[in-house]
């Protein structure tokens, strides 16, 4: 039987291509663009939910991509097998339930349902299904949060620093990629949404400053007092979301998957090659 990967050029993707193809599995691996093959993967061209070349049977289905996608394709196709499913959400379908940003409360909303329709299309044929939450991905240097802030200070040689109380749990794309495989063999984590957060909980000021330490250059620190943070969500209406969010605890309760899955997310340790792409 065969694995379909869906989002496999992603951040998560990228480490879990390798691990698949080590066990041995034959691997199809979904994508917008054409991609050079590569020893145990077969790369296919297309795009959920309407543009996708005829499959094999599968034994299993992982997604990194948009869960409405998915589900979307899911409940118009035909599978054979029901293959097991394993897709990715994100945290922000809890933490920004409650945004002030009309936009953030949307994505929150979106991502909920997206959750929700995935959980249909699969019971539809009859598919075991699990769904990872994750808080802020890291270590692939394809990130939208850690990874422009770091390239941006290397680039102007100056790094600002946030004033910020609230806990943060960074995960490691890599521990988010052994999650997704250990649920394909757990029967105990079908229809479940697992959160997973790093190994490690530390202040918002306190990430900021490691991801500096990490960069192959120096910077000039900016330190940005919570006094000015206040005047910033005022004058700057695109970073009212994250500027409020800055004394706020967004972590999450591991306690299932380590029970679970027996994962256990490393701590928040970088270095300078994690804001570079991986070849």
């Amino acid at each position: 039987m065969t694995i379909l990967v869906i989002g496999a050029s992603s951040q998560i993707g990228r480490f879990l291509l390798p691990r698949l193809v080590a066990s041995g599995e034959p691997v199809l691996a979904l994508s917008r663009h054409p991609r050079v093959a590569c020893d145990g993967v077969t790369w296919l061209q297309g795009e959920l939910p309407a543009r996708v070349p005829a499959l094999p049977a599968l034994s299993a289905i992982i997604s990194f991509g948009p869960l409405s996608g998915l589900a979307e394709w899911l409940a118009q196709g035909s599978l054979h097998d029901a293959p097991r499913v394993v897709a990715t959400s994100s945290m922000s379908a809890d933490s920004k339930r409650d945004s002030l940003v009309p936009g953030e409360r949307d994505m929150s909303r979106q991502l909920r349902d997206g959750e929700t329709a995935l959980a249909d299309a699969c019971e539809r044929h009859g598919s075991a299904w699990t769904v990872l939450r994750p808080t802020l991905v890291y270590g692939a240097g394809l990130d939208k949060s850690l990874t422009p802030i770091a390239r941006r200070a290397m680039r102007l040689r100056a790094f600002p620093l946030p004033a910020g109380r609230g806990l943060r749990q960074p995960v490691h794309a890599d521990d988010i990629a052994q999650a997704a495989l250990a649920a394909l063999e757990c029967p105990a984590v079908a229809g479940r949404i697992l959160s997973i957060g790093g190994g490690e909980r530390l202040h918002a000021a306190e990430m900021f400053a490691r991801v500096r330490r990490s960069l192959p250059c120096a910077t000039v620190p900016l330190p940005l007092p919570a006094g000015l943070l206040r005047l910033a969500q005022r004058a700057l209406p695109r970073l009212r979301g994250p500027l409020s969010r800055l004394d706020q605890d967004l972590i999450a309760d591991n306690s299932e998957l380590q029970r679970l899955l027996g994962i256990h997310p490393r701590p928040f340790r970088l270095d300078s090659s994690m804001w570079l792409p991986l070849a």
